[in-house]
């Protein structure tokens, strides 16, 4: 996905930035659960936010339901990395299937999400 984005023109995304992008592309998460589930400080989190700001990825506005709070929001260049982040899945996954065969990319991806959630309580299903 590094490769696709830096061909793309997107060379300066940050190590987690990639995430924040494809969460904010593709669910209808909070952004403090985005960054929850990043587990780093929210020091670190902040900053992450800063710098996808000031690189044009996201931006800050205003809630207008409530004036105390920001919401941030994919910037048009933002919505354009996770574009081309999502064309690097599907040719990932594409691969990865004519390599490994459904059945084997299956279990592999039941297996990652259960480590993804070991010492959470939760069994990942």
């Amino acid at each position: 996905m590094r490769d696709a984005l830096g061909n793309a023109g997107y060379d300066d995304v940050p190590r987690n930035g990639l995430y924040v992008i494809g969460a904010l592309a593709h669910s209808n998460a909070p952004l403090a659960q985005i960054i929850r589930e990043l587990k780093v400080s929210k020091q670190a989190a902040g900053q992450l936010i800063d710098t996808l700001v000031l690189r044009g990825y996201l931006e800050r506005s205003v809630d207008p339901g409530d004036r105390r709070r920001l919401i941030v929001m994919l910037t048009e260049r933002g919505r354009a990395a996770a574009d081309v982040q999502r064309s690097a899945m599907h040719a990932i996954d594409a691969e990865l299937l004519r390599h490994a065969g459904a059945q084997c990319v299956a279990h592999m991806r039941q297996a990652l999400l259960m480590l993804a959630h070991l010492g959470t309580g939760s069994r990942g299903e």
